[in-house]
């Protein structure tokens, strides 16, 4: 099979059938028709199918090296320069169409599926046998254009002290056994989004694990298809609340859902299982294979895709209105242009100074990443704020699509107008910045990106921690010694 299309994605999701619950009800029927997923299902299917749009499928899609069909470009292990934007240029081709509102659309996975696949004998260090698992997986996702989710996070019930101290051992997801058929896990996971509408879920954990004994039955990795029997799916309130694509732009189309994974006896088969209670092998997967390079090469393509995409909301809301002279204005977008260019600039440096890692695999330079993955979640509410402040009271005053369609049409028509145009445009534009920056869909959007990568503070002291500094003490103290020594010499000139 080749890269898939959109229908088949649906196709694929409904007959899956997986154990999905939302609102105390458990979803009947095919997936892709209720309210709480249709609008995010069709939007993920018509990313699959520009993949096959004639005008695009030279970048969206390569050839595959071991069948010759033409596989999703997400998935290609890149060699060269060139190969790495391929790939950048086909993840801003899905995230521009989407806004960069879809944080975890399949390309994200697809990513760090590939490195993991790369880096195969890592896993054999354990047991041969896991990296011949791994390397099957990453071909099978890759040639069945797999969707993946994944989850990493144990549940917050008391984080002062281990998963292994908590009164029932099996509230975080862990290994309770073993048998012939493989690994039995129980226990609950978080935070999987686009739980129960992808074809298979990942599981990796996300944190170091302590040495010893007691942690190890929570040292696994593996992915199954989310129809395996005793996976549960628990989702939150759906913010996608059946509108129109008018009333909640982004909402109907992007709401991506985040559920809690629940694992009730839950048995791994041996094929897919990647690491069996090795810490070791845990804490190395997701740096030594370089999977949160490439990963985070996906995040921050698609996070300059987002940014443009703020940018032309908040410079037709000025045009829209005629405020674009004032320089206050001209300020607060300013700095949406400078969060741009700097966010393009990571990513051009993380590609011009790539090189080749030990898996053979060509790896952006992590660092410009490293840097740019700590300043987003800093920057975007900034965007959000200053998309409130310029919007204003026009944010509140936005009648539904259906007071356009009633008697009332007229008083719209007169009070709403613009500068540059009718009533009708102008709430519609400004009902799309409301869904960025007020609505419930755009606030989770917020949070969302302040902790893409985990709790802020311990991803600045993995970067402070992880930075080369020494080079610029050691050129700090060769000036402070060369001072030294000029003065020395204008000491003794004159003495």
């Amino acid at each position: 099979m080749a890269a898939k299309t959109g229908q088949q994605y649906i196709e694929r999701v409904n007959q899956a059938k997986a154990n999905v619950w939302i609102d105390g009800e458990k979803v009947k029927g095919n997936i892709s028709e209720h309210p709480a997923f249709s609008g995010v299902m069709k939007s993920q299917a018509e990313l699959y199918d520009m993949q096959h749009d004639p005008d695009k499928k030279e970048y969206m899609t390569y050839i595959s090296p071991t069948t010759g069909d033409r596989v999703g470009t997400s998935f290609i292990q890149p060699k060269t320069n060139e190969d790495l934007q391929k790939r950048r240029k086909m993840m801003q081709e899905w995230a521009k169409y989407n806004g960069g509102m879809m944080g975890r659309s399949p390309d994200y996975i697809n990513a760090g599926m590939m490195a993991y696949g790369s880096a195969a004998e890592m896993f054999g260090s354990q047991d041969p046998r896991f990296a011949e698992n791994m390397r099957n997986y990453y071909e099978y996702c890759r040639e069945n254009d797999l969707s993946l989710t994944h989850t990493l996070i144990q549940p917050q019930v008391n984080r002062g002290v281990s998963a292994s101290q908590l009164s029932d051992p099996y509230i975080a997801a862990r290994i309770k056994g073993q048998t012939d058929e493989g690994l039995v896990i129980k226990g609950a996971r978080l935070l999987a989004t686009q739980g129960g509408i992808t074809d298979e879920i990942m599981v990796f954990p996300s944190t170091l694990l302590k040495q010893g004994e007691e942690e190890n039955p929570y040292a696994y990795a593996f992915s199954i298809p989310n129809n395996t029997p005793g996976l549960k799916f628990i989702c939150r309130e759906s913010f996608d609340y059946g509108k129109s694509n008018w009333d909640h732009p982004l909402g109907s189309r992007f709401e991506e859902m985040d559920t809690i994974v629940v694992f009730d006896d839950v048995v791994v088969p041996w094929e897919r299982v990647f690491a069996h209670g090795d810490v070791s092998v845990c804490n190395r997967a997701y740096n030594e294979s370089n999977a949160v390079v490439h990963m985070t090469h996906q995040v921050i393509s698609k996070n300059v895709a987002k940014t443009e995409f703020i940018l032309g909301i908040l410079q037709l809301m000025a045009e829209t209105i005629n405020i674009g002279q004032y320089q206050h204005i001209q300020e607060k977008i300013s700095e949406v242009i400078i969060a741009l260019e700097t966010m393009k600039a990571f990513v051009t440096a993380s590609e011009a100074n790539a090189a080749l890692d030990k898996w053979g695999i060509m790896t952006p330079e992590f660092a410009p990443l490293n840097v740019a993955r700590n300043y987003f979640p800093k920057i975007y509410p900034r965007f959000t704020e200053i998309m409130q402040l310029m919007g204003a009271s026009g944010l509140m005053a936005i009648p539904s699509e259906a007071d356009f369609h009633s008697d009332i049409r007229p008083d719209l028509d007169k009070y709403l107008q613009s500068a540059t145009g009718d009533a009708y445009n102008r709430v519609k534009l400004y009902r799309l910045a409301w869904d960025v920056c007020v609505s419930t869909f755009g606030s989770r959007q917020t949070l969302y990106e302040r902790f893409f990568f985990g709790d802020p503070i311990r991803m600045a002291s993995a970067l402070y921690n992880g930075y080369d500094k020494q080079p610029y003490v050691d050129r700090v103290k060769e000036f402070l010694e060369r001072s030294e020594q000029l003065a020395q010499t204008i000491n003794t000139n004159f003495s």
